[in-house]
């Protein structure tokens, strides 16, 4: 098989890291610069576009052909080439080394993983100054009347430099990918990475009225908190830590810190009403973070919408999805009745009509960031989403009879959890009957409690503090004497990697899931047919327990590998999430084979964009609830409806 090994240089005023993609190549200056290329095994080859020079038609047409072009983060190459040519890159063609990386658990740089893999070519240390020179616009300093950009004429001995940077890049690309093909990825994933580009690229449309008018009235709340601030404690500044700090001294109140976690205890230690306030307003002053709406605007596309969000493999440990530049994974819960009034009153620009009816714009600006998402015109959203999914999953892996025979029946599973915890008939944990009290501790203990959490995990579910602390360590072990199989679970995965590292062997575990150790590697074989990845697996002394432990390494933020502990219920977790995360794209590549345009998914949840009289919530679910083949006896059930912007049921 024929490839095509590509890197680009390219030049745009838009800001790539904050922007994305396909916002950057929207630019009117956008242009490819350099085009650095390989087939194969031949010598590197670097067209220089800005010299007048054509990228050969050997390549033109590879790029057009069913040749496999690969890059790494090729959804950068694609989007760039297709704009820049005016061609059609179709991702089925393509393959990406940076996912291919993440599969492995490595970083997701090309610097970091040469690192890893210890290559013998590296990635040119050059590169970040030359790119900031050729490719991205000059400082504002040197504009009027100077030059905005720098062109190779600027500076020639640079740009020659920029040249071999490019050249390099695509032997450390090269090397990296032949290193990589030890560890094959399914295809059955590349043709899902391939479908992830095409969401990708899809997009979803912003309400960009809605956006705009978001961001104001944040704007205009800030300003007013800040007034009052200045007014009342004479700062010039009182977002300054050392300004404040010194004013609440002056006040009586020593500061160590502003921290939000530290705010409680510091307005309850107040020593006045002033030093209240100002802690207050700081607070307050906290919360009008617009980072959702502003990168929504941002991002933007000039058709009104925002693509390239979703990162796929993005957490490497389960190989789920993550979010990208506008994040739509960590929003909090719809907590109002009236979502489309509030809504439109936004919308509007009535922000005095919108406190009034909703307290201040922090909480309900938080509240409406879905609803910023709207379906295409003549459109509508079906939103789908699995019941349950990590309990379902866990208890099927695990062979938990009862709660498999919950999950196939009514699915009530935070009143049977309890039921069996505290031995009463599941019936009367219905409303207004004493029984009822148990509920919160089976919802809790079931949030908390599935992959061997203990007090402090109980503590961060228990969000409505329905439960005295003083029973939180009761409640944990009457959830593992109810569960005592998923309990069992966590000790034989723990084994199971153990041994598989110690006898560098194959250990089964359940349902197709089996501990493989390989060529450095302790990897976990899923029942849909790929692999988790732990890197450099070792088997040390865990003093806190006294026992064997096992390590592995992975990146920490700077990409750097280092040693991490795991246990066993974590790597049931990693399981649990990944075949959750496999049924999502099962149910994926099957909606897209029913024709329906997914243009988000979050989680457990697919984001139908439906023309008006087509295609329906109840075919949809019915499509994710269908038994998977490689997951037999797994209940799947989903739930679903429609709507006129994106929201939370």
């Amino acid at each position: 098989m024929t490839l095509l090994q590509i890197d680009l240089e390219t030049y745009s005023s838009i800001d790539l890291k904050t922007c994305g993609v396909h916002r950057y190549v929207e630019a009117p200056d956008f242009e490819i610069l350099l085009f650095g290329f390989a087939f194969d095994d031949d010598p590197v080859q670097v067209i220089d576009l800005t010299d007048f020079q054509s990228v050969p038609k050997d390549v033109m047409d590879a790029l057009r052909m069913d040749v496999t072009k690969t890059a790494f983060n090729a959804a950068f190459e694609r989007t760039a080439i297709a704009k820049h040519f005016g061609i059609t890159c179709d991702p089925s063609q393509w393959m990406c080394t940076a996912v291919w990386a993440l599969t492995l658990g490595l970083p997701g740089s090309l610097e970091g993983v040469a690192k890893a893999l210890k290559i013998d070519a590296q990635k040119d240390a050059r590169g970040k100054a030359l790119i900031k020179y050729f490719s991205v616009p000059c400082r504002p300093s040197k504009v009027n009347g100077q030059r905005t950009r720098n062109h190779p004429y600027h500076d020639p001995e640079k740009w020659q430099q920029y040249i071999e940077y490019n050249r390099q890049d695509v032997v450390v690309e090269r090397d990296v990918r032949r290193q990589l093909e030890r560890f094959p990825v399914p295809e059955s994933e590349w043709k899902l990475w391939a479908l992830d580009q095409r969401i990708n690229d899809r997009g979803v449309r912003i309400d960009r009225e809605f956006v705009n008018q978001a961001i104001t009235c944040a704007k205009q709340y800030s300003e007013r908190l800040m007034i009052e601030a200045k007014e009342l404690t004479g700062l010039e500044n009182p977002n300054s830590d050392a300004q404040l700090k010194g004013w609440l001294k002056e006040n009586g109140l020593e500061v160590e810190s502003l921290a939000k976690d530290y705010m409680p205890a510091l307005l309850d230690a107040a020593p006045n009403e002033e030093a209240f306030r100002a802690l207050e307003l700081r607070q307050e002053m906290g919360k009008t973070s617009n980072s959702k709406y502003d990168a929504m605007a941002r991002c933007i596309c000039d058709d009104d919408r925002v693509r390239g969000i979703l990162q796929f493999c993005g957490a490497n440990r389960t190989w789920r999805w993550a979010g990208r530049n506008v994040q739509m994974h960590n929003l909090p819960k719809n907590e109002i009745d009236d979502l489309a009034r509030a809504r439109e009153t936004l919308r509007s620009g009535d922000y005095e009509l919108l406190e009034i009816l909703y307290g201040a714009p922090p909480f309900i600006l938080s509240q409406l960031v879905r609803t910023g998402l709207i379906p295409s015109p003549g459109h509508r959203f079906i939103v789908a989403d699995f019941a349950a999914i990590e309990g379902r999953v866990i208890s099927w892996l695990a062979d938990e009879s009862w709660k498999l025979e919950v999950f196939r029946t009514h699915g009530k599973i935070y009143e049977a959890t309890a039921a069996q915890m505290f031995g009463v008939s599941f019936e009367t944990i219905v409303k207004g009957h004493e029984n009822y009290k148990y509920r919160p501790f089976g919802k809790v203990g079931e949030l908390a409690c599935g992959f061997g959490g203990g007090v402090s995990a109980l503590e961060k579910m228990d969000k409505k503090k329905e439960i005295p602390k003083d029973q939180y360590d009761r409640l944990v072990k009457q959830w593992r004497d109810a569960n005592p199989k998923i309990r069992k679970l966590w000790y034989s995965a723990e084994e199971a990697a153990l041994e598989a590292v110690r006898s560098k062997t194959t250990v089964k575990l359940a349902h197709g899931v089996r501990y493989r150790y390989s060529s450095g590697v302790l990897f976990a074989d899923l029942p849909s047919g790929h692999s988790l990845a732990y890197p450099s697996p070792e088997i040390k002394q865990d003093s806190k327990f006294n026992k064997d432990g096992l390590t592995f390494r992975a990146p920490d933020k700077s990409g750097k590998m280092i040693a991490q502990r795991t246990w066993g219920g974590t790597l049931v977790e990693n399981l649990v999430q990944a075949i959750a995360r496999d049924c999502l794209a099962e149910s994926l590549m099957r909606l897209d084979a029913h024709g329906y345009e997914i243009v988000l998914h979050v989680h457990d949840e697919a984001i139908a964009d439906a023309p008006i009289g087509w295609g329906s919530v109840e075919e949809m679910t019915e499509i994710m609830s269908q038994p998977i083949d490689w997951a037999p006896g797994l209940p799947l059930q989903a739930a679903g409806f429609e709507c006129d912007f994106y929201q939370k049921d």
